[in-house]
């Protein structure tokens, strides 16, 4: 019996970029000629264009598969493709089991309504039967952390109420295969870390997920394959942290021709003991490589960085030359390479690092890569800041009143 729970295969999506009528004359002409041409389903018409070309994957059962890419790149259409809003233009696909969507929480919920009466609306709507619900009622209500206010109106809930209680009834639907877009930001960050955590006792309950997220941490976190989506085709299908890592490159791509500067950064590796890396723990020690290669002579060139979190505030930045290291010449040709070493006392978050090839006596500056990296740093406590000072609670007592 095949282990495949979802697979796409050769899906091809068109789409019409809009049709603008100024008048029912023009538009009657225009049904008609779109009623009576009949093109190939491989042929694109005027202002048509591919929204999904050529996508194939599959999905084995228990397993958390992400999907990222840029703005554009196609992630929505593939979801509702999946969740059977949309069918394909051509190519095939297939669900095998019971599909859920955990994507606008508390989508349907009924503001006159209580938040009682909304879990077993929202619950039906999402599937479940009525003895389900009940049966998970106080779950869903713990979970979500509202029994002071489930008899309250969920008009009167605050957002993050409200997203909080949405989230939990989705996450309780227990499907076969779950898809997940963008919904792991919701509440507070206690309340995030126990969506993370009920996300994957669900896939450790052998459930499929498919995560589509812009947060390249969470999809670090949870998925052990991604696919990498570009401008409605596959680019890449492989391990998370490699699928990251190619999606970071083509960010950070330079737009400036190498060959028409003095010198440029020809390699950026950021890495533990291991070899390349995107997570780490706090504390844990991390390399910098940095090469820059010399199309002229370069005299007196250093090598600098800075590492920033995710409001671009600098966390650390220096340079080997203000480390002590002397400042180095290039001829044509020539490479160089910098490597440092970095203890990541950091809070947990998604770090840049950029790069820089400088001339500091004339502020000359060869080439300047930002961001050159990203990473995240990884910590089971709820510090926030840039610096990781590690701080334990000592005490934590109410002392009598000896008057």
């Amino acid at each position: 019996m095949s282990d495949v729970t979802l697979e796409m295969s050769h899906v091809y999506k068109k789409f019409k970029r809009g049709e603008l009528y100024d008048s029912l004359r023009d538009m009657i002409p225009a049904l008609a000629g779109r009623l009576l041409q009949r093109r190939q389903s491989d042929e694109l018409g005027e202002r048509e264009f591919w929204a999904l070309h050529d996508v194939s994957f599959q999905v084995h059962r228990g397993e958390a598969f992400g999907i990222v890419g840029r703005n554009g790149a196609g992630k929505s259409t593939i979801l509702k493709h999946l969740s059977g809003i949309m069918k394909p233009t051509r190519g095939t696909l297939q669900v095998n089991g019971k599909l859920s969507a955990l994507i606008e929480v508390g989508a349907g919920f009924h503001p006159d309504l209580t938040g009682r009466e909304n879990v077993f609306l929202n619950g039906t709507i999402l599937g479940m039967r009525t003895d389900e619900i009940r049966s998970k009622f106080d779950e869903i209500v713990a979970f979500a952390g509202l029994e002071e206010f489930i008899d309250t109106p969920v008009k009167r809930y605050s957002s993050g109420m409200y997203a909080r209680l949405g989230f939990s009834v989705a996450a309780h639907v227990n499907p076969d295969v779950l898809l997940v877009d963008e919904v792991l930001s919701v509440g507070d960050w206690a309340f995030q870390r126990k969506c993370v955590e009920k996300m994957n006792s669900i896939i450790a309950g052998g459930a499929t997920v498919i995560f589509v997220s812009h947060n390249l941490k969470a999809v670090s976190t949870l998925c052990h394959r991604a696919l990498l989506l570009d401008r409605g085709g596959v680019q890449l299908i492989s391990k998370t942290e490699q699928v990251i890592r190619r999606y970071m490159e083509g960010s950070n791509a330079a737009e400036t021709d190498p060959l028409k500067q003095k010198a440029y950064i020809s390699k950026v590796t950021f890495r533990n003991a291991v070899g390349e890396c995107v997570q780490f723990e706090s504390g844990e020690k991390a390399w910098l490589d940095v090469e820059v290669t010399a199309n002229q002579r370069c005299e007196k060139m250093a090598i600098g960085f800075s590492i920033s979190d995710e409001r671009s505030d600098s966390a650390c930045n220096s340079a080997n030359e203000r480390l002590g290291m002397e400042p180095f010449t290039l001829e044509a040709g020539q490479t160089a390479r910098c490597s440092f070493e970095l203890t990541l006392h950091l809070t947990a978050g998604v770090y840049t690092v950029s790069v820089l090839a400088i001339r500091f006596d004339i502020h000359e500056i060869y080439d300047n890569r930002n961001p050159a990296a990203t990473f995240y740093v990884n910590w089971g406590q709820d510090i926030r800041g840039v610096a990781q000072l590690y701080p334990v609670v000592v005490e934590n007592a109410v002392k009598s009143d000896h008057r």
